[in-house]
């Protein structure tokens, strides 16, 4: 369907209008058994961990998690130190489902504490669509609907969304389906912040986008121009993406590498030296993106939105592919980039807490079905093992199934499906 421009522009006028109201207006909580804290207070701050939340169980995500099952799912976060959760849409119920359960879990229990990154997406016209996406120019009707909401609940939920993310990796080449240029993203990273000066969003809010470390200006010259550089002194922190996982195989130097003159060394030993390079690898990404913000005489902080390590997988990097996948490696993954993150300050949306299906529905053992710490039904993989004998999950279950180990909890069977990296 085609709209006159003048439409577009009452649409646009329209729907925003119906998500912004004065922050002020709102009644902040006040109690002072809550914590309260904003996200420059948590960012790079160790004590507030922070993970990528989806919660779907099924291959479809016409099956909205229940308000029920998100706040079991939240207690579970809880128990291992989560307090800040990355949302990715608002086209579906579920990010404002989120909103609610934490509010009730902060009402049932006085010492729970959760913040949210909200996502906010963003799409190019003709995006998703068998016709060819024009990436010159964002598909406006949803991108403004995307913004609007995510003003409106801000504003309803101040005490719980402390960041909005604008777009997620929508600028990074590859994503063929859908990116736009960063003069789309600066055009909404500027609105939200146009109105926070204004008072119709929370002062202590913070803008960013999500995106992958090269769109950010540590890859090619091709992603440096100007619009890039006024988004970076735009947003107030850099929310980058790094996947050692997926380079494995894309750029496989670091992975091949870390495996030359190891024959003498035991299974264990080589591991060890593939993840730690996995680790380097992310690492020198970051500082990439942090050298190119450098040279443009800007100062931000700049954050983790997504990394992750998936436990399966059928494709790329299983047996017949880098054999990256599995358990063990996640779990050495997950715990180095922690140990990397918490000494440099760099909070971290680790991707992410449960096994999603959706992702790649028609091939059960894809590995984007399987990043998850947690798989669908409750059972935690060898990364949270040492949680599990801690205790912290004493009484949580998952839509009615008690929470347990992989592999009933035996570290030879788990091993023993372990491969050597190629």
């Amino acid at each position: 369907m085609k709209y006159s421009r003048p439409l577009l522009r009452l649409v646009f006028i329209f729907i925003l209008g119906l998500g912004v109201g004065s922050c002020k207006e709102k009644k902040m909580d006040n109690n002072p058994i809550h914590t309260n804290k904003s996200a420059a207070e948590f960012l790079g701050n160790p004590e507030y961990r922070a993970i990528s939340y989806g919660g779907y169980r099924t291959l479809t995500r016409e099956d909205q998690p229940s308000l029920s099952q998100i706040k079991e799912d939240l207690k579970i976060l809880s128990a291992i130190g989560i307090k800040v959760v990355r949302t990715y849409n608002l086209q579906l119920d579920q990010a404002q489902n989120i909103l609610k359960a934490i509010r009730d879990l902060k009402s049932e229990d006085a010492g729970f504490e959760m913040y949210v990154m909200l996502g906010a997406w963003i799409d190019c016209q003709g995006a998703w669509t068998q016709s060819q996406p024009n990436h010159d120019i964002e598909d406006l009707e949803n991108n403004t609907s995307e913004i609007a909401k995510a003003i409106a609940l801000a504003n309803q939920y101040p005490e719980i969304v402390k960041i909005i993310a604008v777009g997620n990796e929508a600028m990074v080449h590859w994503a063929t389906s859908y990116f736009v240029k960063p003069a789309v993203i600066l055009k909404w990273v500027s609105y939200l912040q146009t109105q926070k000066a204004k008072g119709n969003l929370p002062e202590s809010l913070w803008i960013t986008s999500s995106d992958n470390f090269a769109s950010w200006g540590g890859g090619g010259p091709e992603y440096h121009n100007e619009d890039l550089k006024k988004l970076i002194a735009a947003v107030d922190y850099i929310s980058l993406h790094t996947y050692p996982f997926h380079d494995t195989h894309y750029n496989s130097g670091f992975w091949v590498e870390s495996q030359k003159n190891t024959a003498h060394l035991d299974t264990k030993a080589r591991i060890e030296l593939a993840v730690q390079s996995a680790v380097d690898y992310a690492v020198s990404q970051y500082q990439a993106v942090e050298s190119y913000v450098e040279s443009l005489g800007i100062e931000k902080p700049i954050h983790i939105g997504e990394t992750g390590w998936a436990s399966v997988s059928s494709d790329l990097y299983g047996p017949s592919g880098t054999q990256a996948a599995d358990q063990y490696k996640q779990a050495l993954y997950y715990q180095k980039m922690s140990d990397w993150t918490k000494a440099n300050r760099v909070s971290c949306f680790y991707f992410e807490a449960f096994d999603e299906p959706w992702k790649d529905a028609a091939h059960p053992l894809g590995s984007e079905n399987h990043f998850g710490l947690i798989d669908v039904k409750g059972t935690l993989k060898y990364a949270l093992w040492e949680s599990f004998d801690l205790g912290v999950f004493q009484g949580l279950s998952r839509d009615g199934n008690p929470l347990k180990k992989s592999f009933n909890g035996e570290f030879e069977q788990m091993f023993n499906s372990v491969k050597l990296p190629k």
